[in-house]
């Protein structure tokens, strides 16, 4: 085998330093690459199941508990789209009422991320730690829009415009399973005892995601 010189082993030397260098320079354009947002038709999951308590103004007006349920069928990065079906119903000696929404729910997840800035005090981090203490780095705080129909079984055949908006927090409990807090305005047009209206109505929900 022949034997290296000084000037060889100094050139093999030049060129991995040369090689690490060079590797060192594109694994985090390769890393990048890989962690940017890929488009997601429906993913199905989060599925979501909440209890809501609800405040309306028409068909009836009074307080009372709907349930929700909704699955992703978009998501992109922190936006996503969600598709919602909400059940409704009073059965008294007075009058009943079934009411049965369906809407999509577009949301944009770590929506107090964007306030980061200034570099010396970031807003989202101020905002993070006043709002949530020491989850602040484990909430996942959103906005979103409504809109949808409503269909009363007991009046129109056809549904009504149903529109509004929210805002909410998730926090991480498990593996793969989330709690989930919202605040939700609608109004919606609705056929109630004979009468059409339009109800504006406030929820308070609780659910998990998973």
């Amino acid at each position: 085998m022949p034997k290296l010189g000084p000037q060889s082993l100094s050139h093999g030397i030049v060129v991995h330093t040369a090689s690490v260098i060079l590797a060192a320079l594109l694994l985090p354009s390769a890393s990048a690459f890989a962690q940017e947002a890929l488009l997601e038709w429906f993913p199905i999951r989060p599925v979501n199941f909440d209890v809501a308590l609800r405040q309306q103004s028409f068909a009836p007006s009074d307080r009372e508990i709907t349930l929700q349920a909704g699955v992703t069928a978009l998501r992109y990065g922190d936006a996503e789209v969600r598709m919602v079906y909400q059940y409704f119903s009073i059965h008294t000696d007075d009058f009943q009422t079934d009411q049965h929404a369906l809407f999509v729910n577009p949301r944009w997840n770590n929506v107090i991320d964007l306030l980061d800035f200034p570099k010396s005090m970031p807003l989202n981090r101020i905002l993070r730690h006043l709002f949530f203490g020491p989850l602040e780095d484990r909430a996942v705080p959103y906005v979103g829009g409504i809109l949808g129909g409503v269909l009363s079984i007991q009046g129109a055949s056809s549904p009504g415009l149903l529109y509004g908006g929210q805002v909410g927090v998730r926090f991480p409990v498990a593996r793969g399973i989330s709690l989930d807090l919202s605040l939700q305005y609608t109004q919606y047009q609705v056929t109630f005892q004979g009468q059409s209206g339009e109800s504006q109505q406030w929820l308070f929900l609780t659910g998990v995601r998973y």
